[in-house]
């Protein structure tokens, strides 16, 4: 049985004549016959019965061409489904991100990407997560890119890979009621006397940190842990305590005084994500070019946003 037999069982069913359907089909009626008695021989069962010149469906016919129709419909679309995901035009991408990647740099990528001409049947679905937990997804074939700091997973390293998008200064925060306000930079010794909003275990940003103040010889008086930027600010702000965090476009000066570091403690790296060896649909493939040279276009090497 094919499908292409399949598909003269339904027209057949339509006219019970087999004249006229297989000049529509464009076939002789031997071949017409033969694709119905293969379909009947592996069935076991007739589909059709004589009615004078004409045939008409047995209640087996009726019973398999509700069957047939929903499986072929089936395919069509599915068919059209693969040949949309085909289209650079048209498509659907799943894009994971962090927290920080969020509060800026990826409304603005899909904005940006929207406004780019043949666009508009392009859909985004988006998943917000840490960085370790967006690559197994994107592994599990769960996400198609994600965008986030570097990962840490071992032995998935074969298994994504990592194209660098921009860089982020780290920088001090402090409440303006803090003594270091009225400082330009500060070092990470003078942070260390003060309570310190950390980012927790479960951030990427948390290894940075944590090895910035241990070449520094300096121990932090950690006195709460969050994953969420604005959480951090915000308790800043409020005189909570202080904080490292990555140069973020939405950092408002006037909230929180913003501090160079005195050490040379690095950036923060951004990087686009994908699988290894795994088949991208065009529009997925678009959106990553996308990124990429917009990374590059509209961020300067400052090490933070333009």
């Amino acid at each position: 049985m094919n499908i292409r037999h399949l598909r003269f069982f339904v027209e057949l069913a339509k006219t019970e004549h087999m004249a006229k359907t297989a000049e529509k089909l464009g076939i002789s009626q031997p071949s017409l016959s033969y694709a119905i008695s293969s379909i009947e021989d592996e069935l076991g069962v007739p589909l059709f019965e004589k009615k004078g010149r004409n045939i008409r469906l047995t209640n087996y016919g009726k019973i398999y061409l509700e069957y047939a129709k929903s499986g072929l419909s089936n395919l069509d679309r599915g068919g059209e489904y693969i040949a949309e995901l085909l289209d650079v035009n048209r498509g659907h991408i799943r894009v994971g991100f962090t927290f920080t990647m969020g509060q800026d740099l990826i409304p603005q990528l899909i904005c940006k990407f929207k406004q780019e001409k043949d666009t508009k049947d392009i859909t985004f679905s988006f998943v917000q997560g840490t960085t370790d937990d967006l690559v197994n997804q994107l592994v599990n074939d769960e996400l198609d890119l994600v965008i986030s700091s570097a990962p840490d997973l071992p032995g998935l390293e074969d298994k994504v890979d990592i194209s660098h998008l921009v860089d982020q200064e780290m920088l001090a925060v402090v409440p303006f009621s803090n003594p270091l306000a009225k400082k330009d930079s500060v070092s990470l010794a003078d942070l260390a006397k003060y309570p310190m909003i950390y980012y927790s275990k479960s951030s990427g940003l948390r290894p940075r940190l944590d090895k910035m103040f241990a070449e520094a010889g300096v121990k932090p008086k950690i006195i709460m842990e969050s994953m969420e930027d604005h959480t951090i600010i915000g308790f800043v702000h409020w005189g909570y305590g202080v904080a490292i965090v990555p140069h973020l476009p939405q950092l408002d000066p006037r909230t929180v005084k913003l501090l160079h570091i005195d050490e040379n403690v690095g950036v923060h790296p951004i990087f686009v994500v994908k699988k290894s060896d795994h088949f991208l649909t065009p529009a997925v493939t678009r959106f990553e070019q996308f990124i990429k040279s917009y990374c590059r276009k509209h961020y300067n090497n400052e090490y933070k946003f333009a």
